[in-house]
């Protein structure tokens, strides 16, 4: 089964059991609801299934609470790890045309109009009114691409490239 990064979990709050998330989900008022299940990956080859019955925001963070999990010693273990969703808890329905999941768009090549590779999406970031697609370059700085239709042309899942015209400016080692 493969599973999908939704946040990390990077410290516990108070001594009720909650802990300090840092979202890196497309959709985190879905990922982050009471009842949902979610996967906390402590490392390579040991996780575990925690089922949501409190979600609350506090400053950048989201703040989980887990099922059966009352005291920060019930919690303070699964800090710090990877927070993550199974494939089967993704839904189709959640995307409108032209959007698409963060880890569809992480190792797309991205390619100039002229066909030219520029490199590949290495992450995803959200800093406010439009993601910026982190693509990194062969003996260049990581190039900062923003998702608005005039700089990303053309999405292909299908032969893993996407089509950019990067803005004069914008690539300051042109």
């Amino acid at each position: 089964m493969n599973f999908y990064n939704i946040g990390k979990i990077v410290n516990t709050q108070g001594l009720r059991g909650e802990v300090r998330v840092m979202s890196i989900t497309d959709f985190p008022e879905k990922r982050f609801k009471v009842g949902n299940e979610v996967y906390a990956f402590l490392n390579d080859t040991k996780s575990e299934k925690l089922v949501i019955d409190g979600v609350r925001t506090h400053k950048n963070f989201i703040l989980l609470h887990f099922k059966d999990k009352p005291t920060i010693n019930d919690v303070e273990y699964l800090k710090p790890s990877e927070l993550k969703i199974a494939e089967d808890q993704l839904d189709s329905d959640d995307l409108q045309p032209g959007e698409y999941y963060y880890h569809q768009i992480i190792g797309l090549y991205v390619l100039d109009t002229d066909g030219q590779k520029i490199g590949s999406v290495k992450e995803i970031l959200s800093p406010g009114a439009n993601d910026v697609w982190v693509v990194s370059r062969d003996n260049k700085s990581d190039l900062l691409l923003p998702k608005i239709d005039s700089v990303i042309l053309d999405v292909n899942l299908d032969d893993e490239v996407i089509t950019v015209d990067v803005p004069r400016g914008l690539d300051d080692e042109d």
